[in-house]
């Protein structure tokens, strides 16, 4: 953990009027909040207490056969029995990393990747590499990549799926944002072309609320018992209470229109962050998003990312820094990554000036490059 950035980030959240471009949180005005209230009233009420109880470590059959039928649509060959219900995407990763790693493990990664995956690998002493080259497993998320918003092209998709096939390497692939694409439903998974390979992790905290802390993974089948086991060991369950409310809530609302809604609301403020990033921060580059909560700029200035958002506080205005998300932290190159998730159209118009004005005072000093603590990670909402 990057102590610097975690005491930064912290401060920003805590300090009055700052306007957020960091973190990937949903926005709360899309959160179902009368219709969960709604169900969790129903689920209270059920005399049989199931929503209160203990329940089996995968989790209950309604909530798995649901996800198991949402993947089938998009290709996958799976039931509801190879559904393993976690307590949020984390875990899921975690039960995995579990089962395939040891200490000194290798895990292939795109050059910019999600922090809590990073974090996860290195607290159990395994190394995050750029490539596919000399490793135990892979990691990626081709259906919405954090924190570029963007697919994997077809051409690289082909690549880690061909070499992963070649060296019979395990893949973990990161579906969290898959059902935010921008131009409609979800791409196939890399799970419906190498099912023997994939251990496929997703949840519901995209797209409905993190609150509840719903995720899930389905492991290659001659893995499942050991998943299962693993998810067992660590917590003996998911959230009863959870799992019974969003079984109801999803049985009687229309999920596909819920997230059509927010696939809608996330691309109009995504196209205003990136034009208002374009008019008053020209020198930033970046590529449009394609879905999810977060575009990432790269800069041609070196120096350290945590001063610049040192300043930016000042300013009164919070981003995620790059070198949270790199996998290879040689690198001195200042890079962003900067949510439009959560903020109004006029907040990030306001937000993106302070980072200008925090940026040109950034600029006039002597850059920086520490690189001291380079093996520090510190976690980013996801």
């Amino acid at each position: 953990m990057d102590v610097r950035i975690d005491q930064l980030m912290r401060t920003g959240a805590a300090a009055p009027g700052i306007i957020t471009l960091g973190g990937g949180l949903p926005a709360p005005e899309l959160f179902p909040r009368r219709a969960l209230m709604a169900s969790f009233q129903r689920v209270m009420m059920d005399p049989s207490g199931a929503a209160l109880q203990y329940g089996w470590p995968e989790g209950s059959e309604g909530l798995r056969g649901w996800i198991a039928e949402r993947l089938r649509r998009r290709g996958a060959d799976v039931s509801a029995s190879d559904v393993i219900i976690t307590s949020g995407a984390q875990q899921a990763l975690a039960v995995a990393s579990q089962v395939l790693f040891q200490r000194g493990d290798r895990v292939g990664c795109e050059p910019e990747s999600y922090p809590g995956a990073l974090d996860l690998f290195g607290t159990r002493g395994v190394l995050p590499v750029v490539g596919h080259d000399d490793v135990r497993a892979l990691y990626v998320m081709p259906a919405v990549s954090n924190p570029h918003g963007r697919a994997m092209t077809t051409t690289d998709r082909r690549r880690w799926l061909d070499h992963a096939h070649a060296a019979q390497l395990p893949l973990l692939e990161d579906d969290a944002y898959a059902e935010l694409r921008f131009d409609g439903p979800p791409h196939r998974p890399l799970l419906a072309d190498a099912r023997h390979l994939v251990w496929h992790i997703g949840t519901l905290s995209k797209t409905l609320c993190p609150g509840l802390r719903v995720g899930w993974l389905v492991a290659p089948p001659v893995m499942y018992r050991r998943a299962l086991e693993a998810k067992q060991a660590l917590d003996l369950q998911a959230n009863s209470l959870a799992l019974a409310l969003l079984e109801d809530f999803l049985g009687r609302h229309d999920y596909d229109a819920l997230v059509a809604r927010a696939r809608r609301f996330y691309h109009r403020r995504a196209l205003h962050l990136a034009a208002t990033l374009s008019r008053r921060l020209p020198s930033f580059r970046f590529t449009a998003p394609e879905g999810g909560f977060t575009l990432w700029a790269e800069t041609d200035c070196d120096g350290d990312d945590r001063d610049l958002l040192e300043f930016a506080l000042q300013h009164g205005v919070s981003f995620d820094p790059g070198r949270s998300f790199r996998v290879d932290l040689r690198s001195s190159r200042i890079a962003l990554r900067l949510s439009f998730a959560t903020e109004s159209s006029a907040r990030q118009d306001e937000g993106v000036a302070r980072l200008a004005r925090a940026w040109d005072m950034w600029r006039g000093r002597t850059p920086r490059v520490q690189n001291d603590d380079a093996a520090a990670r510190t976690p980013v909402v996801a």
